[in-house]
């Protein structure tokens, strides 16, 4: 039976929900999609999808830390925006975080996103 367990810290915002920040399933860490939220003010960061898709970024890797895991340790990410024209830019910030073997990705267009959020992405680390 492989192990099972709740990952969470206060580096990265607090479930606005009944969901776990990131769940650890054997070697598997899955996180859910995080937003443009400051972790310490749980307010949505100001400026444009740029700054959004930093702060989304620099949350996953702090709940990537804690679970003794990194960016290079993703494999698969999924991209959430409310305005594809915002892909360019994303995917500019995006390619800075993962400048090395980037995982795989998917992005979608959306209709909405949590508290206003122009971008949501979630990851699954392997580690």
């Amino acid at each position: 039976m492989s192990e099972h367990g709740v990952v969470a810290t206060g580096r990265a915002p607090a479930a606005i929900g009944p969901y776990s920040q990131a769940v650890r399933s054997g070697s598997f860490l899955f996180c859910s999609g995080q937003i443009p939220l400051d972790p310490a003010t749980g307010q949505l960061v100001e400026g444009g999808i740029e700054a959004q898709t930093a702060r989304v970024l620099d949350n996953l890797t702090a709940l990537l830390a804690a679970g003794g895991l990194a960016l290079g340790d993703v494999v698969r990410t999924t991209v959430f925006l409310v305005s594809m024209e915002d892909f360019p830019t994303m995917n500019e910030v995006y390619a800075r975080y993962f400048d090395e073997d980037p995982p795989a990705r998917s992005t979608i267009a959306v209709a909405a996103l949590p508290k206003g959020a122009r971008v949501e992405i979630e990851a699954i680390a392997a580690g």
